[in-house]
Protein backbone atom coordinates (compact mmCIF):
# COMPACT_ATOMS: atom_id res chain seq x y z
CA UNK A 1 0.00 0.00 0.00
CA UNK A 2 1.50 3.16 -0.82
CA UNK A 3 1.46 6.06 1.64
CA UNK A 4 -1.21 7.76 0.35
CA UNK A 5 -3.69 4.58 0.73
CA UNK A 6 -2.32 4.21 3.94
CA UNK A 7 -3.12 7.86 5.07
CA UNK A 8 -6.42 7.32 3.60
CA UNK A 9 -6.88 4.09 5.10
CA UNK A 10 -5.67 5.76 8.71
CA UNK A 11 -8.29 8.27 8.39
CA UNK A 12 -11.48 6.21 7.91
CA UNK A 13 -10.14 3.79 10.92
CA UNK A 14 -8.67 6.25 13.24
CA UNK A 15 -10.89 6.01 16.38
CA UNK A 16 -10.62 9.39 18.57
CA UNK A 17 -11.88 10.23 22.00
CA UNK A 18 -11.36 13.70 22.82
CA UNK A 19 -13.29 13.21 26.16
CA UNK A 20 -10.86 9.75 26.15
CA UNK A 21 -8.02 11.46 25.76
CA UNK A 22 -7.57 8.42 23.61
CA UNK A 23 -7.16 7.57 20.12
CA UNK A 24 -6.31 4.04 18.29
CA UNK A 25 -4.89 3.35 15.04
CA UNK A 26 -5.48 -0.09 13.48
CA UNK A 27 -5.06 0.97 9.75
CA UNK A 28 -1.32 -1.18 9.78
CA UNK A 29 -3.77 -4.09 10.70
CA UNK A 30 -4.33 -6.10 7.80
CA UNK A 31 -7.95 -7.03 7.45
CA UNK A 32 -9.68 -6.57 4.78
CA UNK A 33 -12.22 -4.09 3.84
CA UNK A 34 -15.60 -5.79 4.52
CA UNK A 35 -14.34 -7.39 7.97
CA UNK A 36 -16.20 -5.43 10.23
CA UNK A 37 -19.02 -6.36 8.50
CA UNK A 38 -18.23 -10.28 8.69
CA UNK A 39 -17.89 -9.52 12.22
CA UNK A 40 -20.84 -8.19 12.98
CA UNK A 41 -22.47 -11.40 14.57
CA UNK A 42 -19.52 -12.67 16.59
CA UNK A 43 -19.15 -8.84 18.25
CA UNK A 44 -22.64 -8.18 18.43
CA UNK A 45 -23.15 -11.39 20.29
CA UNK A 46 -20.41 -10.55 22.23
CA UNK A 47 -22.14 -7.15 23.23
CA UNK A 48 -25.10 -9.14 24.56
CA UNK A 49 -22.71 -10.95 26.35
CA UNK A 50 -20.96 -8.50 28.43
CA UNK A 51 -24.94 -6.64 28.70
CA UNK A 52 -25.90 -9.94 30.56
CA UNK A 53 -22.41 -10.00 32.81
CA UNK A 54 -22.95 -6.39 33.78
CA UNK A 55 -26.65 -6.97 34.92
CA UNK A 56 -24.93 -9.61 37.40
CA UNK A 57 -25.55 -12.78 35.92
CA UNK A 58 -23.19 -15.89 37.35
CA UNK A 59 -20.15 -15.87 34.49
CA UNK A 60 -18.00 -17.88 37.47
CA UNK A 61 -19.51 -21.19 36.75
CA UNK A 62 -17.04 -22.78 38.62
CA UNK A 63 -16.98 -21.17 42.03
CA UNK A 64 -20.52 -19.58 40.87
CA UNK A 65 -20.14 -15.94 41.15
CA UNK A 66 -20.51 -13.01 39.10
CA UNK A 67 -18.25 -10.50 37.87
CA UNK A 68 -18.59 -7.03 38.74
CA UNK A 69 -15.49 -4.94 38.42
CA UNK A 70 -17.79 -2.73 36.30
CA UNK A 71 -19.82 -1.62 39.56
CA UNK A 72 -16.75 -0.73 41.18
CA UNK A 73 -16.73 2.92 39.39
CA UNK A 74 -20.15 3.03 38.75
CA UNK A 75 -21.90 1.78 42.02
CA UNK A 76 -25.45 2.55 40.49
CA UNK A 77 -24.90 -0.63 37.97
CA UNK A 78 -24.93 -3.19 41.17
CA UNK A 79 -27.82 -5.46 40.68
CA UNK A 80 -29.10 -4.98 44.39
CA UNK A 81 -28.39 -1.82 46.43
CA UNK A 82 -27.00 -3.81 49.24
CA UNK A 83 -23.92 -4.09 46.97
CA UNK A 84 -24.24 -0.58 45.92
CA UNK A 85 -24.08 0.32 49.10
CA UNK A 86 -21.06 -1.87 50.28
CA UNK A 87 -19.18 -0.37 46.84
CA UNK A 88 -19.61 2.83 48.13
CA UNK A 89 -19.33 2.72 51.87
CA UNK A 90 -15.59 0.75 51.23
CA UNK A 91 -14.97 3.67 49.01
CA UNK A 92 -15.59 6.40 51.93
CA UNK A 93 -13.68 4.38 54.27
CA UNK A 94 -10.59 4.22 52.12
CA UNK A 95 -10.92 7.88 52.08
CA UNK A 96 -11.16 8.24 55.68
CA UNK A 97 -8.34 6.01 56.44
CA UNK A 98 -5.87 7.51 53.59
CA UNK A 99 -7.14 11.14 55.73
CA UNK A 100 -6.49 9.49 59.17
CA UNK A 101 -3.25 8.38 58.22
CA UNK A 102 -1.87 11.58 56.44
CA UNK A 103 -2.80 13.76 58.70
CA UNK A 104 -1.23 11.76 61.36
CA UNK A 105 -4.81 10.61 62.87
CA UNK A 106 -3.08 7.58 63.08
CA UNK A 107 0.34 7.08 63.61
CA UNK A 108 3.28 4.95 64.31
CA UNK A 109 4.34 3.04 67.10
CA UNK A 110 6.83 5.60 67.80
CA UNK A 111 4.12 8.33 67.42
CA UNK A 112 5.44 9.24 63.97
CA UNK A 113 3.40 9.83 60.56
CA UNK A 114 3.30 6.63 58.43
CA UNK A 115 5.84 7.70 55.43
CA UNK A 116 5.88 4.26 53.98
CA UNK A 117 3.46 1.35 52.82
CA UNK A 118 4.23 -2.38 52.11
CA UNK A 119 2.06 -4.07 50.24
CA UNK A 120 1.89 -7.53 50.46
CA UNK A 121 0.23 -9.86 47.77
CA UNK A 122 0.38 -11.82 44.33
CA UNK A 123 -0.18 -11.80 40.89
CA UNK A 124 -3.27 -9.31 40.23
CA UNK A 125 -2.83 -7.82 43.93
CA UNK A 126 0.16 -6.62 43.34
CA UNK A 127 0.71 -6.39 39.95
CA UNK A 128 -2.29 -3.42 39.57
CA UNK A 129 -0.75 -1.55 42.49
CA UNK A 130 2.51 -1.71 41.56
CA UNK A 131 1.45 -0.60 37.72
CA UNK A 132 -0.03 2.54 39.68
CA UNK A 133 2.77 3.07 41.55
CA UNK A 134 5.15 3.52 38.81
CA UNK A 135 2.71 4.75 35.98
CA UNK A 136 1.77 7.69 38.48
CA UNK A 137 4.31 7.92 42.21
CA UNK A 138 6.31 11.22 42.04
CA UNK A 139 9.23 11.70 44.87
CA UNK A 140 6.92 14.07 46.87
CA UNK A 141 4.20 11.95 47.52
CA UNK A 142 3.15 11.08 51.06
CA UNK A 143 4.36 7.45 51.31
CA UNK A 144 6.62 5.80 49.56
CA UNK A 145 5.32 2.09 48.36
CA UNK A 146 7.18 -1.09 48.52
CA UNK A 147 5.86 -4.39 47.68
CA UNK A 148 6.43 -8.29 48.50
CA UNK A 149 4.76 -9.86 45.46
CA UNK A 150 6.50 -13.15 45.72
CA UNK A 151 7.93 -15.60 48.19
CA UNK A 152 11.12 -15.31 47.51
CA UNK A 153 13.21 -14.89 50.60
CA UNK A 154 16.07 -13.32 48.60
CA UNK A 155 13.54 -10.73 47.41
CA UNK A 156 11.80 -9.99 50.82
CA UNK A 157 14.84 -9.00 51.94
CA UNK A 158 16.14 -6.99 49.64
CA UNK A 159 12.59 -4.68 49.74
CA UNK A 160 13.41 -4.72 53.98
CA UNK A 161 16.96 -3.43 53.43
CA UNK A 162 15.49 -0.43 51.01
CA UNK A 163 13.09 0.05 53.81
CA UNK A 164 15.64 -0.20 56.98
CA UNK A 165 15.34 1.44 59.93
CA UNK A 166 11.91 3.13 58.02
CA UNK A 167 9.80 0.02 59.11
CA UNK A 168 9.11 1.37 62.40
CA UNK A 169 7.15 4.37 59.93
CA UNK A 170 5.56 1.51 57.48
CA UNK A 171 2.28 0.64 57.12
CA UNK A 172 1.92 -3.17 55.78
CA UNK A 173 -1.02 -3.64 53.95
CA UNK A 174 -1.80 -7.35 53.42
CA UNK A 175 -3.77 -8.38 50.46
CA UNK A 176 -5.46 -11.93 49.69
CA UNK A 177 -9.47 -12.39 49.06
CA UNK A 178 -8.89 -16.11 50.56
CA UNK A 179 -6.72 -15.60 53.26
CA UNK A 180 -5.64 -18.60 51.94
CA UNK A 181 -3.11 -17.68 49.25
CA UNK A 182 0.40 -19.30 50.15
CA UNK A 183 2.53 -16.39 48.43
CA UNK A 184 0.55 -13.88 50.55
CA UNK A 185 0.76 -15.77 53.70
CA UNK A 186 4.37 -16.26 53.61
CA UNK A 187 4.99 -12.50 53.02
CA UNK A 188 2.75 -11.73 55.88
CA UNK A 189 5.06 -14.05 58.16
CA UNK A 190 8.37 -12.31 56.82
CA UNK A 191 7.10 -9.07 57.19
CA UNK A 192 5.85 -9.88 60.78
CA UNK A 193 9.21 -11.86 61.93
CA UNK A 194 10.75 -8.03 60.74
CA UNK A 195 8.36 -5.84 62.85
CA UNK A 196 9.46 -8.25 65.90
CA UNK A 197 13.53 -8.31 65.25
CA UNK A 198 13.02 -4.19 65.46
CA UNK A 199 10.90 -4.71 68.39
CA UNK A 200 7.71 -3.19 66.59
CA UNK A 201 4.14 -4.83 66.92
CA UNK A 202 3.34 -5.87 63.80
CA UNK A 203 -0.77 -5.83 64.23
CA UNK A 204 -0.40 -1.78 65.41
CA UNK A 205 0.88 -1.25 61.32
CA UNK A 206 -1.02 -4.41 59.71
CA UNK A 207 -3.99 -3.63 57.38
CA UNK A 208 -5.76 -6.44 55.64
CA UNK A 209 -7.84 -6.28 52.06
CA UNK A 210 -9.51 -10.00 52.62
CA UNK A 211 -12.89 -11.39 52.39
CA UNK A 212 -15.32 -11.52 54.64
CA UNK A 213 -14.73 -14.49 57.24
CA UNK A 214 -11.44 -15.48 55.67
CA UNK A 215 -8.50 -17.05 57.98
CA UNK A 216 -6.71 -13.34 56.99
CA UNK A 217 -9.83 -11.67 58.12
CA UNK A 218 -10.53 -13.69 61.70
CA UNK A 219 -5.92 -13.10 62.02
CA UNK A 220 -6.82 -9.50 61.63
CA UNK A 221 -9.65 -9.18 64.23
CA UNK A 222 -8.18 -11.48 66.43
CA UNK A 223 -4.75 -9.37 66.68
CA UNK A 224 -7.01 -6.31 66.34
CA UNK A 225 -5.19 -5.20 63.30
CA UNK A 226 -5.75 -1.01 62.13
CA UNK A 227 -8.22 -2.18 59.91
CA UNK A 228 -9.90 -4.05 57.47
CA UNK A 229 -11.04 -3.44 53.91
CA UNK A 230 -13.66 -6.00 51.79
CA UNK A 231 -11.90 -8.14 48.85
CA UNK A 232 -15.86 -9.50 46.81
CA UNK A 233 -16.37 -12.75 45.68
CA UNK A 234 -16.93 -11.03 42.45
CA UNK A 235 -13.92 -9.19 41.21
CA UNK A 236 -11.52 -11.55 40.19
CA UNK A 237 -7.76 -10.65 41.20
CA UNK A 238 -6.70 -9.73 37.57
CA UNK A 239 -10.00 -6.92 37.55
CA UNK A 240 -9.28 -5.62 40.93
CA UNK A 241 -7.38 -2.36 40.36
CA UNK A 242 -10.77 -0.25 41.00
CA UNK A 243 -11.15 -2.23 44.08
CA UNK A 244 -9.92 -1.86 47.47
CA UNK A 245 -6.88 -3.85 46.16
CA UNK A 246 -5.56 -0.88 43.94
CA UNK A 247 -7.25 2.24 45.62
CA UNK A 248 -6.17 1.54 49.09
CA UNK A 249 -2.90 1.27 47.64
CA UNK A 250 -2.54 4.12 45.55
CA UNK A 251 -4.53 6.12 48.31
CA UNK A 252 -2.03 5.90 50.46
CA UNK A 253 0.71 6.71 48.34
CA UNK A 254 -0.95 9.82 47.33
CA UNK A 255 -2.55 9.42 44.26
CA UNK A 256 -5.98 10.18 42.63
CA UNK A 257 -8.21 7.64 43.11
CA UNK A 258 -11.40 9.72 42.47
CA UNK A 259 -9.76 10.31 38.79
CA UNK A 260 -8.50 6.56 38.24
CA UNK A 261 -12.13 5.82 39.06
CA UNK A 262 -13.61 9.04 36.92
CA UNK A 263 -11.24 7.67 33.87
CA UNK A 264 -12.21 3.96 33.94
CA UNK A 265 -16.22 4.78 34.51
CA UNK A 266 -16.30 7.16 31.28
CA UNK A 267 -14.30 4.77 29.08
CA UNK A 268 -16.78 1.70 30.44
CA UNK A 269 -19.53 4.41 29.10
CA UNK A 270 -17.81 4.81 25.87
CA UNK A 271 -17.15 0.81 24.92
CA UNK A 272 -20.45 0.12 26.28
CA UNK A 273 -21.55 1.01 22.52
CA UNK A 274 -22.61 -1.34 19.96
CA UNK A 275 -21.66 0.43 17.24
CA UNK A 276 -17.90 -1.37 17.49
CA UNK A 277 -16.10 0.96 15.55
CA UNK A 278 -16.63 3.38 17.95
CA UNK A 279 -15.67 1.38 20.52
CA UNK A 280 -11.85 0.88 21.25
CA UNK A 281 -12.41 -2.29 23.25
CA UNK A 282 -14.27 -3.93 20.31
CA UNK A 283 -11.90 -2.74 18.03
CA UNK A 284 -9.06 -4.36 20.17
CA UNK A 285 -10.97 -7.31 20.50
CA UNK A 286 -11.76 -7.83 16.85
CA UNK A 287 -7.94 -7.00 15.93
CA UNK A 288 -6.96 -9.93 18.01
CA UNK A 289 -9.01 -12.40 16.14
CA UNK A 290 -8.26 -10.90 13.06
CA UNK A 291 -3.90 -11.37 14.10
CA UNK A 292 -4.38 -14.71 15.58
CA UNK A 293 -7.28 -16.38 13.77
CA UNK A 294 -9.31 -16.68 16.43
CA UNK A 295 -7.22 -19.17 17.73
CA UNK A 296 -3.89 -17.61 19.42
CA UNK A 297 -1.87 -18.62 16.60
CA UNK A 298 -0.12 -15.24 17.33
CA UNK A 299 1.88 -13.39 20.09
CA UNK A 300 0.56 -10.01 21.33
CA UNK A 301 3.96 -7.12 21.90
CA UNK A 302 2.76 -4.80 24.17
CA UNK A 303 6.02 -1.72 23.39
CA UNK A 304 4.74 0.81 25.68
CA UNK A 305 7.20 3.86 24.84
CA UNK A 306 7.01 5.82 28.01
CA UNK A 307 9.43 4.31 31.01
CA UNK A 308 6.17 4.95 33.87
CA UNK A 309 4.64 2.74 31.42
CA UNK A 310 7.07 0.05 31.42
CA UNK A 311 5.02 -2.31 33.99
CA UNK A 312 2.13 -2.22 31.49
CA UNK A 313 3.33 -5.22 30.09
CA UNK A 314 3.16 -7.43 32.94
CA UNK A 315 -0.41 -6.30 33.86
CA UNK A 316 -1.70 -6.98 30.36
CA UNK A 317 0.13 -10.67 30.75
CA UNK A 318 -1.88 -11.60 33.75
CA UNK A 319 -4.77 -9.69 32.21
CA UNK A 320 -4.55 -11.57 29.27
CA UNK A 321 -2.79 -14.33 29.57
CA UNK A 322 -5.09 -15.55 32.74
CA UNK A 323 -8.16 -14.81 31.00
CA UNK A 324 -7.87 -16.39 27.51
CA UNK A 325 -5.51 -19.09 28.33
CA UNK A 326 -8.14 -21.78 28.47
CA UNK A 327 -7.99 -25.75 27.64
CA UNK A 328 -12.06 -25.91 27.13
CA UNK A 329 -14.08 -23.95 25.48
CA UNK A 330 -17.99 -22.94 27.18
CA UNK A 331 -19.48 -25.86 25.43
CA UNK A 332 -16.38 -27.83 26.96
CA UNK A 333 -15.20 -28.21 23.47
CA UNK A 334 -11.23 -28.97 23.73
CA UNK A 335 -9.60 -25.87 22.31
CA UNK A 336 -6.55 -24.68 24.24
CA UNK A 337 -6.93 -21.13 23.11
CA UNK A 338 -5.14 -18.09 24.63
CA UNK A 339 -2.90 -15.49 23.44
CA UNK A 340 1.00 -14.88 24.71
CA UNK A 341 1.82 -11.55 25.94
CA UNK A 342 5.46 -9.92 26.19
CA UNK A 343 7.03 -6.69 25.64
CA UNK A 344 9.37 -3.95 26.77
CA UNK A 345 9.77 -0.25 27.02
CA UNK A 346 10.59 1.72 24.08
CA UNK A 347 13.50 2.65 23.35
CA UNK A 348 14.75 -0.28 24.91
CA UNK A 349 13.09 -2.38 22.95
CA UNK A 350 14.93 -0.85 20.06
CA UNK A 351 18.94 -2.50 21.47
CA UNK A 352 16.35 -5.73 22.57
CA UNK A 353 14.58 -7.66 20.41
CA UNK A 354 12.75 -5.46 17.27
CA UNK A 355 15.67 -7.40 15.45
CA UNK A 356 13.87 -10.42 15.47
CA UNK A 357 10.41 -8.76 14.75
CA UNK A 358 11.54 -6.80 11.64
CA UNK A 359 13.70 -9.98 10.20
CA UNK A 360 12.59 -13.34 11.62
CA UNK A 361 9.64 -15.30 12.26
CA UNK A 362 6.47 -13.20 11.56
CA UNK A 363 4.52 -14.58 14.69
CA UNK A 364 3.05 -11.85 16.51
CA UNK A 365 1.73 -8.47 15.88
CA UNK A 366 2.47 -5.55 17.81
CA UNK A 367 0.73 -2.69 19.89
CA UNK A 368 2.87 0.80 20.13
CA UNK A 369 1.65 2.72 23.32
CA UNK A 370 2.47 6.57 22.94
CA UNK A 371 2.03 9.50 25.03
CA UNK A 372 1.85 12.84 23.44
CA UNK A 373 3.31 14.92 26.99
CA UNK A 374 6.80 14.16 27.45
CA UNK A 375 7.37 15.76 30.70
CA UNK A 376 5.65 18.89 32.96
CA UNK A 377 8.27 21.46 32.16
CA UNK A 378 10.31 22.36 29.25
CA UNK A 379 12.69 20.12 27.69
CA UNK A 380 16.18 21.16 26.71
CA UNK A 381 17.45 20.65 23.40
CA UNK A 382 19.52 17.95 22.90
CA UNK A 383 20.23 18.60 19.17
CA UNK A 384 19.16 21.65 17.18
CA UNK A 385 15.01 21.50 17.54
CA UNK A 386 15.32 17.86 19.35
CA UNK A 387 14.38 17.20 22.78
CA UNK A 388 14.98 13.72 24.17
CA UNK A 389 11.07 13.52 23.98
CA UNK A 390 11.24 13.63 20.43
CA UNK A 391 13.79 11.63 20.03
CA UNK A 392 11.30 8.93 21.86
CA UNK A 393 8.33 9.93 19.55
CA UNK A 394 10.75 9.40 16.07
CA UNK A 395 12.07 5.97 17.41
CA UNK A 396 8.61 5.34 18.05
CA UNK A 397 7.49 6.19 14.85
CA UNK A 398 10.60 4.83 13.16
CA UNK A 399 10.14 1.53 14.26
CA UNK A 400 6.50 1.02 13.65
CA UNK A 401 7.49 1.97 9.71
CA UNK A 402 10.13 0.12 9.85
CA UNK A 403 7.98 -3.29 11.02
CA UNK A 404 5.56 -1.97 8.74
CA UNK A 405 7.48 -2.03 5.56
CA UNK A 406 8.45 -5.44 6.39
CA UNK A 407 4.72 -6.60 6.49
CA UNK A 408 4.86 -6.92 10.31
CA UNK A 409 1.14 -6.23 11.60
CA UNK A 410 0.69 -3.07 14.19
CA UNK A 411 -1.69 -0.87 15.81
CA UNK A 412 -0.89 2.35 17.90
CA UNK A 413 -3.01 3.42 20.89
CA UNK A 414 -2.31 7.16 22.08
CA UNK A 415 -3.16 8.83 24.78
CA UNK A 416 -2.70 12.51 25.94
CA UNK A 417 -0.70 12.22 28.92
CA UNK A 418 -0.09 9.77 31.93
CA UNK A 419 -2.35 10.90 34.50
CA UNK A 420 -4.58 8.79 37.53
CA UNK A 421 -7.18 9.89 34.60
CA UNK A 422 -5.75 8.10 31.66
CA UNK A 423 -4.54 5.00 33.88
CA UNK A 424 -8.24 4.14 34.67
CA UNK A 425 -8.97 4.32 30.91
CA UNK A 426 -6.04 2.25 30.26
CA UNK A 427 -7.68 -0.33 32.58
CA UNK A 428 -10.98 -0.63 31.52
CA UNK A 429 -9.88 -0.38 27.94
CA UNK A 430 -8.29 -3.40 28.38
CA UNK A 431 -10.65 -5.20 30.98
CA UNK A 432 -13.16 -5.00 28.52
CA UNK A 433 -11.37 -5.93 25.27
CA UNK A 434 -10.34 -9.10 26.99
CA UNK A 435 -14.21 -10.16 27.95
CA UNK A 436 -15.27 -9.19 24.82
CA UNK A 437 -12.33 -11.29 22.85
CA UNK A 438 -13.46 -14.10 24.61
CA UNK A 439 -17.22 -13.88 24.05
CA UNK A 440 -15.73 -13.68 19.99
CA UNK A 441 -14.11 -17.17 21.25
CA UNK A 442 -16.81 -18.87 22.82
CA UNK A 443 -14.50 -19.09 26.31
CA UNK A 444 -14.94 -17.99 29.58
CA UNK A 445 -12.49 -15.52 30.53
CA UNK A 446 -13.34 -15.10 34.47
CA UNK A 447 -12.12 -18.15 36.04
CA UNK A 448 -8.69 -20.17 35.66
CA UNK A 449 -8.92 -24.11 36.40
CA UNK A 450 -5.11 -24.06 35.43
CA UNK A 451 -3.91 -21.63 38.15
CA UNK A 452 -5.64 -23.76 40.78
CA UNK A 453 -3.96 -27.27 39.12
CA UNK A 454 -0.71 -25.68 39.52
CA UNK A 455 -1.84 -24.73 43.10
CA UNK A 456 -2.74 -28.43 43.99
CA UNK A 457 0.57 -29.79 42.57
CA UNK A 458 2.58 -27.08 44.64
CA UNK A 459 0.52 -28.88 47.65
CA UNK A 460 1.67 -32.01 46.70
CA UNK A 461 5.21 -30.91 46.32
CA UNK A 462 5.02 -29.77 50.47
CA UNK A 463 3.79 -32.82 51.62
CA UNK A 464 6.39 -35.00 50.07
CA UNK A 465 9.20 -32.91 51.22
CA UNK A 466 7.46 -33.02 54.59
CA UNK A 467 7.68 -37.25 53.86
CA UNK A 468 11.39 -36.40 52.79
CA UNK A 469 12.21 -34.67 56.13
CA UNK A 470 10.37 -36.81 58.21
CA UNK A 471 12.45 -40.13 56.51
CA UNK A 472 15.72 -38.57 56.69
CA UNK A 473 15.62 -37.04 60.31
CA UNK A 474 14.32 -40.43 61.69
CA UNK A 475 17.35 -42.05 60.54
CA UNK A 476 20.21 -39.60 60.98
CA UNK A 477 23.03 -42.37 60.58
CA UNK A 478 21.86 -43.18 57.20
CA UNK A 479 22.11 -41.44 53.78
CA UNK A 480 20.36 -41.73 50.78
CA UNK A 481 20.20 -40.90 47.13
CA UNK A 482 16.80 -39.70 45.89
CA UNK A 483 16.29 -43.38 44.46
CA UNK A 484 16.33 -44.44 47.82
CA UNK A 485 14.79 -41.75 49.56
CA UNK A 486 11.84 -42.58 46.61
CA UNK A 487 11.80 -45.91 47.13
CA UNK A 488 11.83 -45.45 51.07
CA UNK A 489 8.60 -43.61 51.45
CA UNK A 490 7.14 -45.44 48.28
CA UNK A 491 6.68 -43.00 46.01
CA UNK A 492 9.34 -44.41 42.87
CA UNK A 493 7.53 -42.11 40.50
CA UNK A 494 8.20 -39.28 41.95
CA UNK A 495 11.95 -39.84 42.42
CA UNK A 496 12.61 -36.59 40.28
CA UNK A 497 11.06 -34.27 42.04
CA UNK A 498 12.23 -35.89 44.95
CA UNK A 499 15.98 -34.89 44.07
CA UNK A 500 14.90 -31.61 43.23
CA UNK A 501 13.47 -31.15 46.96
CA UNK A 502 16.81 -32.92 48.55
CA UNK A 503 19.17 -30.15 46.02
CA UNK A 504 17.01 -27.37 47.48
CA UNK A 505 16.69 -28.40 51.43
CA UNK A 506 20.75 -29.33 51.62
CA UNK A 507 21.61 -25.66 49.65
CA UNK A 508 19.98 -23.94 52.80
CA UNK A 509 20.90 -24.12 56.56
CA UNK A 510 17.41 -24.39 57.54
CA UNK A 511 16.86 -28.11 57.58
CA UNK A 512 20.24 -28.97 58.60
CA UNK A 513 20.26 -31.62 55.30
CA UNK A 514 24.06 -32.36 54.13
CA UNK A 515 24.65 -33.32 50.89
CA UNK A 516 27.35 -35.89 49.94
CA UNK A 517 29.10 -35.80 46.78
CA UNK A 518 32.73 -37.85 46.31
CA UNK A 519 34.49 -36.43 43.54
CA UNK A 520 33.26 -37.12 40.03
CA UNK A 521 29.89 -38.79 41.12
CA UNK A 522 27.54 -37.85 39.10
CA UNK A 523 25.07 -35.04 40.75
CA UNK A 524 21.82 -37.07 40.48
CA UNK A 525 23.99 -39.82 42.90
CA UNK A 526 24.55 -37.47 45.86
CA UNK A 527 23.98 -38.65 48.67
CA UNK A 528 21.34 -36.89 51.30
CA UNK A 529 22.08 -37.29 55.17
CA UNK A 530 20.49 -35.48 57.57
CA UNK A 531 22.97 -33.77 60.26
CA UNK A 532 23.22 -34.32 63.69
Amino acid sequence: MNPIELWQRYKTYLFDNRQLGLTLDISRMNFKDGFFDQMRPLIQKAFSAMDTLEAGAIANPDEQRMVGHYWLRNPALAPTPELRTEIEETLTAIKTFTRAIHSGGITSQAGKPFTKVLVVGIGGSALGPQFAANALGNPNDPMTPYFFDNTDPDGMDYVLGQIGTGLSETLTVVISKSGGTVETRNGMLEAKAAYTAQGLDFARAAVAVTGKDSNLDKIAIAERWIQRFPMWDWVGGRTSETSAVGLLPAALQGLDVDAILAGARLCDEVTRTKDALANPSAILALMWYHATNGCGSRDMVILPYKDRLQLFTKYLQQLIMESLGKELDSDGKLVNQGITVYGNKGTTDQHAYIQQLRDGVNNFFVTFVEVLKDRNTPSMQVETDFTTGDFLSAFLLGTRSALYGNARESMTITIDKIDPFSFGVLVALYERAVGLYASLININAYHQPGVEAGKKEAGKVVKLQQAILSLLRGNPTVSYTAEDTANAINLPNDVETIFKILLHLSANPNHKIKQLRPEHTPLTASRFQAST
